[in-house]
């Protein structure tokens, strides 16, 4: 693992100090709700740019909440494709090279013949306006199974859509455990997103945190999809930082 492929989730209050002291990028996580590029919008761009002060590689993470592309209401889909727009182009203001969107998978709302059938038309349609230089990276969150996401970026065909696997989500979420979603989905990564929990919940744990045996993730990961980069997406990211020097020190 090499330092330029980590980022550190601005979802921690140090991300800019533990990026700028490792030589780490950052993921912009501030736009995760909406109504920060809304009524926020000039707080929280001011903020943004004095985080990503002497860090030159950037991530960024799109909103979430309550957006569904697979949604069954056409106006919902028509939300998220305009939110999905704003995020492309606040990764062009900010010089992001990739940008996270989650799935929009809800067991209780959609059934994964569903949901695979109708996200492949919605990125279909989506993936033929976005600019070159950009990936989109669709993340995991509530899908119990490793095939539905590879099946929609095998659907897209595209070269710059595929796939942020977030191993806490898997650990917390799925029916599967995360070498398994490793095997099925390599082809497809681009991005990992990497915390620990203890199988329960989503509680983004520091990488030493949980159940999730980390040092062998990274091992198999680093050999199955060597060009991936990884997020620490964690509230305290100096402790990670030094266990992640440590560990890229001694492999």
């Amino acid at each position: 693992m090499k330092k330029e492929q980590i980022y550190i989730s601005t979802i921690a209050p140090d991300a800019q100090k533990s990026a700028l002291e490792h030589g780490f990028g950052l993921e912009i996580a501030e736009y995760c709700t909406a109504w920060n590029m809304d009524v926020k919008f000039e707080r929280t761009h001011a903020s943004v740019l004095r985080k990503l002060e002497g860090v030159s590689r950037r991530v960024l993470h799109a909103s979430f909440n309550e957006l569904f592309p697979c949604a069954i209401d056409l106006k919902a889909r028509e939300l998220a494709a305009f939110r999905y727009r704003q995020a492309i182009e606040l990764a062009r203001r900010y010089g992001a090279h990739k940008i996270v969107i989650h799935s929009g998978y809800y067991e209780k709302m959609y059934y994964p013949v569903w949901f695979v059938r109708e996200s492949i038309k919605f990125w279909r349609e989506f993936m033929a306006d976005v600019p070159e230089g950009i990936t989109i990276c669709i993340e995991n969150v509530f899908e119990q199974t490793s095939d539905m996401l590879r099946d929609i970026v095998k659907g897209v065909d595209r070269p710059n859509f595929r796939i942020c696997l977030d191993i806490g989500h898997v650990n917390a979420y799925s029916k599967e455990p995360t070498d398994s979603w490793l095997d099925t989905c390599a082809d497809f990564i681009s991005h990992f997103h990497i915390h620990n929990n203890d199988g329960s919940a989503d509680t983004h744990n520091v990488l030493d945190g949980g159940s999730i045996n980390m040092s062998e993730f990274l091992r198999s990961s680093l050999q199955k999809c060597p060009h991936a980069t990884y997020t620490v997406e964690v509230r305290d990211s100096a402790s990670c930082c030094l266990w992640l020097s440590e560990y890229m020190s001694q492999n």
